[in-house]
Formats: C-alpha cells, structure tokens, sequence
C-alpha cells in the first residue's frame, strides 16, 4: 500500500523543461514517479487541531496544563499542612474510641470501690480512682462519646438548618430576607449560658439529645449568616445569570449552581463551632444543666473533680486534658480547612 503523501506537491518534475517540447507536460511514466517535497510522510496524517486529542496539545507536543477546581485545590494543599494531618489523626482517634470504647478501655465506668477512693495511679488504673472509687482512665474514655456525639450532631444540626434559611433569604431576599434577620437578631441577643441555664433546668432527660437541641436553637443564626453573605454574592456571577437565562427554576439554581460554590465558608464556620459546642457541654454538665448522672461525660467529672484539686488533682487533670486536646484538635482543623479554602490567603 503506498505511504501517505503530503498535498504539496513540487511540481518541477510535472512541467517540461524549457525547450523540451514547447512546455508539453511530460510523460509520468517516461519521467518517473512524482516527488514530495520534504520526502514521504512516515505514519497517519493529523490534523493540528485542539479539538483532536488533548485540548490545546498538538500531536508529538507537551502537554498543556489542566486547571483544578477549589476543592481540588484545597484537597492537595490540606495533605501538606502538618496542623491539618496531626488534628485529623486525633480527631480520628477520639471518633474511633467514642464508637468502641472497649478498644483501648476494658473496665466498667460505672463500678466503684470506695475502699480507693482518690488513690492515685496503681497498677492497671494508671489515672487512679475518683471520689466513688471508679476508675478515671476508664472514665476519660467513655465520656468521649458523649462530648463527639454532641459536638457532631449539634453542628451538623446547626449547620443544615442555618444554611436552609440563610440561603433562602440571600437568594430570594425582599420580605423573606428581612423577617429571617429580625428572627436572627433575636437569638444573638440571648447570651448562651444564661439560655442554657434557662433551657436546660426545666428538661429532666440527662441524655445527649436536650443539650443537641439547645445548641441547633442558639447555633444556627451564626451559620446563617454566613451562608446569606455567602449565597448574595454567589448569585451575581455570570454562570447563575446564565441559569436563569436558560429557564433553570429557582430549586435547580440553588441546588446545582449556588449551593457547590457557597458552602466553602460554612464548612469552615462549622468546623470550628464543632469545638466551641463540645466546650459549651462541658460548661453546662459543669453547671449541672447539661448531661446529668448515669451519664458519662467529661464536664461532669470535672464537675465532680473541682472540689477535691487539692487533694487529688488527677480526678480533674485527666478529663479536662482529654477535653482541652479535642476542642483544640477541632479548631486546628478548623483553621487548616479555612487556609485552604479562602482564596484571598493563597
């Protein structure tokens, strides 16, 4: 099969030379085949096109560079953070250890010997015992889980319900804007202990849900503003314009267009809050408001612990470490998940 020939042909070959015939043309077979200028292409013949292959590459050439996404972005700078690597192993830990305290704690929080009663570290008890005689170290890791599952279901509470109705009023605006901000301004106004101490005294369920409760009514006006700021400039770029010029509904351009490119900042906002919420149930079961007794919680052994410092300091020094290192370990991640997604700091 001939090879592939170029379309530019010389054609020096296919004209007579002068006086050779009055410039008749020149018979191919007496004359020999016709040449290519260049010689004959080796292989398949491409279009140079960008739409062939990569875009913006030309057969053979380099490759041009792909752009990412800001969550793209924000993934590749998060894995070279230290503060973001160290915080998330210890959250993972704590997450780990509230599901399946029995891991790393054989013993039973609730048996005490009161013939121990604020001994210090022994032998397999290397927290010592508190003032019923239980064991602290057994203790400090099941109030774990009652300090994650109120910090993760009060944020996750919070945060669905502030971002519903702050992205309502910042995409719809007008009355609807105006009537969600005076409801707003009214919880901001509440201090949130005195709320607590009002909320929680009058709820006898020592369980985690009264606290997720009273946290989602004070919390979500914070995480709403953020998502109204947030969705009032998102909604006036070119590509939401363009939504609304194809016929995109109001539920589609919210979900699809407005939502993705919006969330960035109450992700972080979240984050962070998710430590303040375990703080603040450790006020309150500190207070006497929040979890109460059967349950195990790390303000509630502090609770316990305050009156006794000087004589056995290990009874608060333990559960208010463990709670000190996850509130910091959810604000450190909090700040590395903000670094990475606020362009303005890249």
């Amino acid at each position: 099969m001939p090879e592939p020939f170029d379309t530019r042909y010389d054609m020096t070959e296919a004209i007579a030379p002068a006086g050779s015939g009055g410039g008749r043309p020149v018979d191919p077979a007496a004359s020999g085949p016709r040449t290519l200028k260049g010689g004959p292409r080796r292989g398949p013949w491409r279009l140079p096109f960008p739409w062939r292959g990569e875009p913006g590459r030309r057969s053979g050439g380099p490759a041009a560079p792909t752009g990412r996404g800001l969550w793209t972005d924000a993934w590749h700078d998060l894995r070279r953070n230290p503060i973001f690597v160290v915080s998330a192993l210890i959250i993972l830990f704590l997450v780990v250890i509230a599901i399946w305290p029995q891991l790393i704690a054989s013993g039973n929080p609730y048996h005490g010997d009161l013939a121990r009663a604020q001994d210090g570290p022994a032998p397999g008890h290397p927290f010592g015992y508190d003032l019923q005689g239980r064991d602290v170290y057994t203790r400090t890791v099941y109030g774990a889980r009652a300090s994650i599952t109120v910090g993760i279901c009060a944020t996750l509470g919070a945060a669905l319900l502030g971002s519903a109705l702050g992205g309502l009023a910042g995409y719809f605006g007008g009355w609807w804007d105006a009537l969600l901000s005076r409801i707003a301004d009214v919880f901001f106004g509440i201090p949130i202990l005195l709320g607590g101490l009002v909320f929680l005294s009058v709820v006898t369920s020592g369980s985690v849900w009264p606290v997720v409760g009273f946290i989602v009514l004070l919390g979500w006006p914070q995480i709403s503003r953020i998502a109204r700021g947030s969705v009032v400039t998102v909604k006036e770029h070119d590509y939401v314009q363009a939504a609304r010029a194809l016929g995109a509904g109001s539920g589609r351009t919210l979900l699809r267009h407005i939502a993705p490119n919006a969330v960035a900042p109450v992700i972080v906002v979240a984050t962070i809050a998710l430590g303040t919420y375990i703080s603040l149930e450790a006020t309150l079961s500190f207070l006497g408001v929040g979890l109460k007794p059967p349950t195990v919680s790390w303000g509630i052994d502090i609770s316990s612990a305050a009156t006794q410092i000087r004589n056995a300091p290990h009874m608060l020094l333990w559960p208010a470490g463990a709670l000190s290192v996850t509130v910091l370990a959810f604000i450190m991640l909090g700040d590395a998940v903000r670094d990475a997604l606020d362009p303005k700091l890249r």
